[in-house]
């Protein structure tokens, strides 16, 4: 039985009972705002102190998290290739056996951040792969560098879906998309960053008998190592335990997810894993972001090199590639912003997958560096505003904390599957031009502009459907048998509605 109709099933039977119980909160949808402690200002001035505390310190964990992913691109034109003799498909190799192990490690790394302190989790894996990128600077030779970016992704794969977790603890659904895109923007920075660094460090070739390249991954990793330490007091565990919060704030926040939550079960049972990992939607929103994340990682991994064939030096293309990122930044923010406040994801999803195509098009159906040049901007003015929109609709959609965990962590378990695509979207054969390249990416934002608007009629017409069903049970009762059968059916439950 369907576990939506099982709940109106629920409620049916107990219209004829004898059992007594009080009527039920929770057949309409909830409004956070009848549930808040606090007025509006006071609401406002402690969502501004959660994001002090919060954000700085995770925007900067996900700013070098993907410098550390991404820059073995910009060591690319500092002759990583020759240097370590790498012939053939052997670079794509190097970048593709990164994604299994991170893949591999999503799951399991948000599972341990609901058994222990995300301080000290996040800190941990932050070190780890730190260790492993000063180590990319000493390698030698392919092998080395292959066994150094399967460590890389074996570490790096809790972050993401973690921190996409961790935000969930403190915001309600409504909130949830602006903070996450606040933080992926700090993603989009690093590739323009990334380009200014690397062009800053090439200047240290040859100190201590190392090339540019090593010097690259050695500093940006030694960066990172400082931050992991900090990381271990910056990082605020849950709001329960936040000393930021006074006993007045403590409340407030409790009562504000509960509200937005509802009385969903937040207890560790396997039973919400499972339940995540039966759920269809969850699968479709994983080939959402795999189709996302494919053009991402394409061009984080390859703009330097795409900039250069057209005609630019090395040094020239690192400082070129760093306008479109602040493109990207800027428009994943403000898109970001608006859905939360239109309290939509679906329809911005799609306006941004259609620029996205338009900008990859015009990289493939020209030989004019100015026209190529402006598909690289609009290209990520569109890619890149489609995670945090992604990640936030899906996360929005599931119900229960272990469940929406599980769930965060396979859509994006689902997307890294694009890194590994990704890695063999642009291969030398196809220079300068690339046309094969951008046709692939083209095919996959088009797939995923199709599940998108799939998702959002399904999204639009189940609510409609909950609301008629919703409308027959008023007033009903439960007993506290059904109650607690009813706290065990995450976003299933009839009360729960979609975010469009």
């Amino acid at each position: 039985m369907d576990q939506t109709n099982k709940a109106a099933t629920i409620l049916e039977k107990t219209s004829g009972s004898d059992v007594e119980g009080e009527a039920s909160p929770r057949s309409t949808p909830i409004d956070i705002t009848s549930a808040h402690e606090l007025d509006t200002k006071a609401t406002k001035r402690l969502l501004r102190k959660i994001d002090r505390h919060i954000l700085p310190i995770m925007c900067m964990i996900c700013l070098l998290c993907f410098l550390d992913r991404a820059n073995i691109g910009n060591a690319r034109l500092d002759n990583l290739e020759q240097d370590l003799h790498l012939v053939g498909l052997q670079y794509n190799d190097c970048l593709a056996v990164l994604f299994p192990f991170y893949i591999a490690a999503e799951i399991p790394s948000n599972i341990m951040m609901k058994r222990i302190r995300p301080s000290t989790w996040l800190s941990f894996i932050m070190f780890a792969w730190s260790a492993c990128i000063i180590g990319q600077g000493f390698v030698k030779n392919y092998q080395g560098l292959m066994a150094t970016r399967a460590l890389l992704g074996a570490f790096e794969g809790g972050f993401f879906p973690g921190i996409n977790f961790y935000i969930t603890q403190w915001y309600g659904r409504n909130e949830c998309g602006l903070r996450m895109a606040l933080i992926f923007s700090s993603a989009t920075l690093a590739g323009g960053f990334g380009g200014l660094l690397a062009r800053a460090i090439a200047e240290m070739n040859g100190i201590g008998r190392l090339s540019a390249w090593s010097w690259i991954f050695i500093v940006e990793g030694l960066a990172s190592i400082v931050v992991s330490v900090a990381a271990y007091w910056a990082v605020h565990d849950y709001p329960a335990s936040a000393r930021f919060l006074s006993v007045t704030e403590h409340a407030a926040v409790k009562h504000r997810l509960s509200a937005d939550a509802g009385p969903l079960s937040n207890e560790f049972s396997t039973r919400y894993i499972w339940q995540a990992l039966a759920d269809w939607k969850i699968y479709i929103h994983m080939l959402i972001c795999m189709a996302g994340f494919c053009p991402v990682y394409s061009f984080s991994l390859f703009l330097p090199t795409i900039i250069r064939n057209m005609g630019y030096s090395a040094n020239n293309a690192q400082l070129m590639s760093v306008p479109p990122y602040v493109f990207a930044c800027a428009f994943t923010i403000g898109g970001s912003w608006l859905a939360d406040r239109r309290g939509r994801r679906g329809v911005f999803l799609l306006g941004f997958q259609l620029v996205a195509i338009l900008g990859v098009a015009l990289l493939a159906a020209t030989e004019n560096t100015t026209i190529q040049y402006t598909g690289t901007v609009l290209a990520a003015v569109g890619i890149y505003p489609q995670i945090p929109l992604g990640l936030a609709w899906n996360g929005n959609n599931i119900g229960g904390s272990l469940k929406r965990a599980t769930g965060i962590a396979m859509q994006v378990m689902g997307g890294n599957c694009g890194g590994i695509i990704a890695s063999y979207v642009y291969l030398n054969r196809d220079a300068p031009r690339y046309v094969v390249g951008h046709s692939i990416l083209i095919g996959f934002i088009g797939m995923a502009f199709v599940l998108t608007l799939f998702m959002t009629i399904w999204c639009r017409r189940e609510n409609a459907r909950r609301d008629v069903l919703a409308k027959e049970t008023v007033g009903k009762v439960l007993s506290s048998e059904q109650k607690t059968l009813e706290r065990e059916l995450a976003d299933d439950v009839l009360w729960f509605r979609y975010t469009v």
